[in-house]
């Protein structure tokens, strides 16, 4: 006999769990979630919400510097932490209070899966829950990867969450990873007023973007003092005193008051029982469109599955799912507003913004991928600069905008925008790319003017419509 009987179980209580918990609650399923952490995941304490507000200010402080006449002072750290915390401080009773609220049972402890529609949940005091249910959600996000270097374990390294609750700005910062982490991080900390070295593999910074957004992205660290290597790899990190020394595969040595490991991550499934149904421990679970692993009973959404990992697109993943489960439990066909589009939306809308100044705002294809997909494009860019909101916002606006257009089907498949505040206009993009908006139908889409937006404009004039 279970201890608890419920019609949804969700493994994880971070943005993307407690959705998949409410939604399939809010239409009549009872549902439980389990937590072994803090309620609210990864995100909401060092992830999305604390990295931005670390950087809201310094961004906020360039933008003034930008602007003649306008004075706004040196950025004080303590109070940037402060902020911080008002955002990010790690006691999650609200968001328990929010569950609670909602009517979602709560269960603080480490779930596993024990076989078909079964979950235990240890707790800390050593007892344990068993959970029968209808349907079982893994919603376990991701956790650090570490780099085979020689020492890493024994420096008491950072990570995204040393590095995003700081209570302090070290002198130095070697960040291991030019990903989105990386960067972003790069960015708050050299302008918070330590010195930060960026050391990424690869041969540019966040491979994922345009290649040029990559190029003015490292300008920009460069120009305000962060030391950028690229091509080249830590080979062994030691302490030294309160000193990090890391060797470089070049021969060179690098020391810093910390050391940042932001060098990707991996699904957090490696503790979970799959095993007991036949699936492998520590993978990503292999999601279809409705976001089911296993039979019509095991389900995976955000970073634990094979989805896009951003919490936004787990939070679209979730309520597919939540509504997946409740037409399921009525005996009804799946499909529906999400679960029909999932997969073409996983694969060609994804939208990410990059933090960093210049601000990157991407969504959809690059004009590389596209060309890897097979699919015929032209991508034509210009300057935001050029456009008069672009000149307006800030003196010497440095930032352009691109399209890649499937000429197929004379639609947009892809767009960035990098420069200072683009982040708010992906969405546009995402709009047309989604709903597959011709072109000769997007020009009598008027920009307001003098606003930044104008680029819409000059893109497709510069592309010939």
């Amino acid at each position: 006999m279970a201890d608890l009987d419920v019609d949804v179980v969700v493994i994880g209580a971070g943005p993307v769990g407690e959705n998949v918990a409410d939604r399939a609650h809010q239409q009549g399923l009872s549902a439980a979630v389990v937590e072994a952490g803090l309620v609210g995941g990864e995100c909401s304490y060092y992830a999305c919400i604390p990295s931005k507000a670390l950087l809201r200010p310094v961004d906020l402080k360039a933008a003034v510097d930008r602007m003649p006449g306008v004075d706004a002072g040196p950025v004080d750290a303590a109070k940037v932490f402060e902020r911080r915390d008002q955002f990010a401080n790690p006691d999650d009773s609200g968001q328990a209070d929010w569950l609670d609220g909602a009517g979602i049972t709560l269960l603080r402890g480490r779930g596993r899966i024990t076989g078909e529609r079964a979950v235990a949940v240890e707790h800390a005091d050593g007892t344990t829950t068993d959970v029968a249910a209808r349907y079982v959600v893994v919603a376990t996000g991701s956790v650090p990867t570490y780099p085979p270097v020689d020492g890493i374990a024994d420096v008491d390294a950072w990570t995204n969450r040393e590095v995003t609750q700081a209570s302090h700005v070290p002198d130095s910062l070697l960040v291991l990873g030019g990903g989105v982490v990386g960067v972003e991080m790069a960015t708050a900390y050299q302008r918070l007023g330590s010195r930060v070295t960026v050391v990424q593999h690869g041969e540019r910074l966040v491979p994922g973007v345009e290649p040029e957004a990559a190029r003015r992205l490292q300008a920009s660290l460069e120009a305000d003092g962060v030391d950028v290597r690229l091509g080249t790899s830590m080979t062994a990190v030691k302490r030294d005193g309160a000193e990090v020394v890391a060797s470089l595969d070049d021969g060179t040595e690098l020391r810093g008051a910390e050391l940042l490991v932001a060098a990707g991550r991996r699904p957090g499934t490696a503790d979970l029982g799959l095993d007991t149904v036949g699936l492998e421990p520590g993978k990503p679970l292999d999601a279809d469109e409705t976001t089911t692993v296993q039979g019509d009973w095991l389900y995976a959404v955000g970073d634990a599955s094979t989805g896009a990992k951003l919490t936004h697109m787990g939070k679209y993943q979730a309520r597919i799912c939540g509504d997946v489960l409740v037409a399921r439990s009525k005996g009804a066909s799946v499909g529906g507003r999400y679960a029909k589009t999932a997969t073409t939306t996983e694969q060609t809308a994804v939208p990410q913004v990059i933090f960093t100044d210049p601000q990157i705002a991407a969504v959809g294809h690059t004009e590389a991928s596209a060309q890897q997909a097979g699919l015929h494009v032209r991508a034509v860019s210009y300057e935001i600069g050029n456009t008069a909101g672009g000149s307006l916002h800030a003196d010497g606006y440095d930032g352009f905008a691109t399209i890649v257009v499937d000429t197929d089907r004379e639609v947009i498949v892809g767009a960035t925008f990098v420069g200072q505040d683009v982040a708010d206009m992906v969405h546009g993009a995402t709009i047309a790319i989604v709903g597959e908006v011709p072109l000769a139908r997007l020009w009598h889409a008027v920009p307001s003017f003098p606003t930044m937006s104008e680029v819409w404009l000059r893109l497709l004039e510069t592309y010939g419509m």
